[in-house]
Order: structure tokens, then sequence, then C-alpha cells
């Protein structure tokens, strides 16, 4: 399974290194016989054509899957997005009814934007637990904290995924929560032992193969209780022995993306391939070289070192999983014979809609936390910081952090922090802070720099507010050192909808049906 952009043409891929261009994907997909596509970038529209165009080119229907964690709009510009899956852990703290049911919508909203644009393979949920507040991989990612709460609201994201003929995927195995290491960046270690594992990490993924999901993606890291020689993804002990023998999974086992540094390191593009293929996995994810991965593995079976017995099981749970959501049946009992049926039909009608947006505001609004009073008007600076802010899509011109603190009087100000030097403010100012854990980050916590201007602001009594969009863990750090009337709120979600909902709720003087159009 290769990567490539979402979007159309080969002028707009924005990550070369990674994403196949053109020809060569032709190429991979018509020639080589590679089954699958991971998309990243790009509108929804186009990404419907481009799944198009990709089905054309191969002979056996195509698996296209996706990072949706947070919903389509996540990776697809015009889709819907929700927040962090995190948020939803905050609403089960008080009310795990209303959790779990819009856990299920939230299963349920992104499976129908998916197979709309002719995505059909959710890549989603995480079951892991995030017991570790400083894992920058994890982090918000996760639905919870808890094997319970965690187990209770990815079973519920299944169930409503499964009412639509897309797959779903509990990843990552065997637990990536209890790490501060990103394993995009190198080779994590869980130091646990086997009655830890048992009784934390093990859980969630028991619970989700027992609600039907289809597919387990393997996490690249070191866990000595369970093999002490090889990374989970290239351990045959815990893919085959743990996973399939003891856990019972029969669907799908797919790799993490083989050209993160915790495996590309310290393997050959090749070696890596045919190891996590030896191990037990069914579908190999961004192999560094997709040619050598394919010589690779072809040479071992030639050799006898992978027996067509190895490759026959894999290609029958490949085989079935593309019945379930290709639109293709079996001409005749051999698992490589295909009758196509008509392609499932792209339906942009059923992206975006409000009723799915609703939802969305739904849980942003009942995972929110606030204190203190309402922002009184005034003259100051609407400060907006985070690091990477230049290339954010949330913070557009008309983005809700930018537009409505200037309605309420406030000169706007951006402080990207991996560009930018720290400001001197002089005047009273509304920070606006966007920071939550998130891959190739290498860390989850505070930036020293921020938290030395908010020091300075308070000390000089002039923050007027403070907001925080992103991450629960800095929002608990800061919330006991303010002031009980300061106004300040956090929000879980960064995008439009999620900073309009949080600044309806902390700026007085505005009019919320002037805010209206950021929510939807």
């Amino acid at each position: 399974m290769v990567r490539t952009s979402g979007a159309y043409f080969d002028s707009q891929i924005a990550y070369p290194q990674y994403e196949a261009l053109r020809d060569r994907l032709q190429h991979w997909i018509g020639e080589l016989g590679v089954g699958g596509v991971i998309l990243l970038g790009g509108n929804a529209a186009e990404v419907a054509l481009r799944c198009q165009q990709l089905q054309e080119w191969s002979r056996v229907p195509l698996l296209i899957a996706a990072d949706i964690e947070e919903g389509v709009g996540q990776r697809f510009a015009g889709a819907v997005q929700f927040p962090p899956p995190l948020a939803l852990s905050a609403i089960a703290a008080q009310d795990p009814e209303r959790a779990q049911q819009l856990a299920r919508s939230f299963g349920e909203i992104t499976a129908t934007e998916a197979i709309a644009i002719r995505l059909n393979w959710v890549l989603a949920p995480i079951v892991d637990i995030n017991n570790n507040p400083a894992n920058p991989v994890i982090n918000v990612r996760a639905f919870g904290e808890d094997p319970e709460t965690v187990s209770q609201l990815t079973t519920a994201f299944i169930a409503g995924a499964q009412q639509f003929p897309v797959l779903t995927t509990a990843k990552h195995f065997p637990g990536h929560g209890d790490t501060a290491t990103d394993s995009h960046l190198e080779l994590p270690q869980i130091p646990h032992d086997r009655s830890r594992l048992e009784a934390v990490e093990l859980e969630p993924f028991r619970r989700a193969i027992a609600a039907g999901v289809d597919a387990v993606m393997t996490a690249h890291l070191s866990i000595p209780a369970l093999d002490p020689d090889y990374p989970a993804t290239l351990s045959p002990a815990v893919l085959q022995g743990l996973l399939r023998r003891e856990l019972g999974f029969e669907g799908l086992i797919v790799t993490d993306a083989l050209v993160m540094q915790a495996i590309a390191a310290h393997y050959g593009p090749g070696e890596a391939a045919r190891l996590a293929f030896e191990a037990g996995a069914d579908i190999l994810l961004m192999p560094v070289d997709p040619e050598a991965a394919i010589q690779e593995i072809a040479k071992a079976i030639r050799e006898g070192q992978i027996t067509y017995d190895r490759l026959e099981q894999s290609l029958a749970r490949i085989w079935r999983a593309k019945q379930k959501v290709c639109g293709a049946r079996p001409a005749s009992f051999l698992p490589h014979a295909w009758e196509q049926e008509p392609a499932i039909a792209i339906d942009l009608e059923a992206v975006s809609q409000p009723k799915h947006w609703a939802i969305a505001a739904e849980i942003l609004t009942a995972s929110q936390e606030q204190q203190g009073q309402p922002l009184a008007p005034t003259a100051g600076v609407n400060l907006i910081v985070g690091d990477r802010l230049l290339q954010a899509p949330y913070l557009s011109g008309t983005a809700a952090a930018r537009q409505l603190p200037s309605q309420h009087g406030l000169r706007l100000q951006i402080w990207d922090t991996e560009t930018g030097t720290t400001p001197t403010l002089t005047e009273p100012t509304l920070v606006q802070w966007f920071i939550r854990g998130n891959p190739f980050r290498g860390s989850a916590g505070a930036d020293q720099v921020v938290e030395r201007l908010l020091r300075q602001l308070l000390t000089q009594d002039q923050l007027l507010g403070l907001v925080i969009y992103g991450s629960p863990y800095i929002w608990q750090q800061w919330r006991s050192q303010l002031p009980h009337d300061l106004p300040a709120i956090f929000s879980y979600g960064q995008t439009a909808q999620a900073q309009a909902i949080a600044l309806q709720s902390i700026v007085q003087s505005i009019d919320c049906s002037q805010a209206k159009e950021f929510t939807t």
C-alpha cells in the first residue's frame, strides 16, 4: 500500500519524497500490482476523482485508505472535521451514555463521508490508551486514558462505521500509549511486563476484535516482554503468536508506515518489508521502496524462505476485505478471479451536511472547559500563538480566532514560535494558544517561551484572557495559575468551528448570530 496525494495533479503534490507522481504510481498499480493506496491532502471533491482514477488503473479493485481519525475533513478540505477523540473521554466522565452515542455518530459520519468520495478504508479508531500525558505521537488522538473508556468509545465508533461498506482499523497493536518517544522519529520501548500489558494495553484490542473490527495496525515499538529481538511490526511472536493465536484475530494485519524512522533507520527497505510479511502482516503500508519490497518478498518465496501457504493466507484475507468494500464479487471459487460490478458512485451531497457539523459542534461544546468572567470590551491585542502557524489551515483569513476578537476591539498579532521572535507587549492582551501533541513534533509539552510571556503578562496585570486550543494537559497546568475571575477557556478542537464556539463563550459583546457562520 503506497502513499500519494489526494490532489489530482502532480503539480499539487506537497511531499514528493513520500507521495508518488502519476507515472510512477500508475506503474506500481498497473504493472507491479500494488493493491492499495493511502491518500493525504487535497479537497474532498478532487479526492473523489482521484479515487476514481486510481481504480481505473488497477486490474483488481484497490483498497484506498486515509488516516481520518478526526473525520474526513481532517485530511481533505470541505468535509467535516471532528475534534480529537480525547474530547469524547471528557464527555464520558460526566455522561458515558451520551459519549458513546456521539462516538457512534462520529464513526457513522466518518464512514458516510469516506464512501461518498470513494475511500473504502478508514484507518481509525486509535485504541491506544493515552496513559502518558508526555506522549507526543498518540496524545489527544486517543479516545481516553483508561482501558474501559477507550474500549467503550472505540467499539461505539466501530459500530457506527460498520453500517457502511468501509473497513475499520484498530491501532497501534499492542499499544502505543505509554511512551514519550515518537515512533516517526525513533524506536520507542515499552518496559512493561506481560501481566501489565494484559490488564491495560491489550484490553481495547480484545474488545475491538470482539466488535468485528476489520483490520489491526501494528506499532513500531520495542516490547522486550513480548519479543526481545524485534519491534512489534516485525515480530512473529507479537503478530502470529499474540494477535492471531491468543486473541483470535482473523482480519487484516497492516503495518504502520514502514518509512517511519523506528523501522527505516534500522532495516533496509526490502528487509523491513520481508520481515514484516514473515512476521504475519498482510499489508505493508508505505514501504520505503515498493519495488525493492516486492522483489525481496518474491525472492524469499522462490527460495522457500516464505511458503506459498503463507502467501495464500494473506491473499485470502485481502480478497475477503475487497469483497466487502470494493463493489466486487468473485466470478468463481478462485480467489483472484473478479467480476467487477458498477463502482460505488461519488456522492458529494453526502459530504459536509449541516447535521454532520452539528454533531461535531455538540462534541466541542460538551467537552469545552471554562472559568472566569466573560471578556469585557477594551482596547488591546489579540495574540495568536503556536508553532507552524503559517502552515495552519485552521488560521485562514476568515478564521474565527482572527475575526471575532477584532469585532471586540482587539488588534490582531500572530506569533509563530517556530519562525518569529518573542513579541514585546505593553497592552492588555488576549492570548489564543494553539498547542497539541502531534506526530513529528517530538514533544507534547508546553513551549517555554510562550509560558514566559504568559507569566510576564500575568505579573504586569496585562493578560485579558487565555484560550487554549488542543492540549488538555497544558490547560490543566495553567488553569490553576490563573486568577479566579480571569476569562479562560479550553477547547479540544483547533478548527474554525472550535474557535467560534470557544470565543462565543468568552467574548461578551459579540452577537452570536454574527459568529454563526464560523460554526458550520
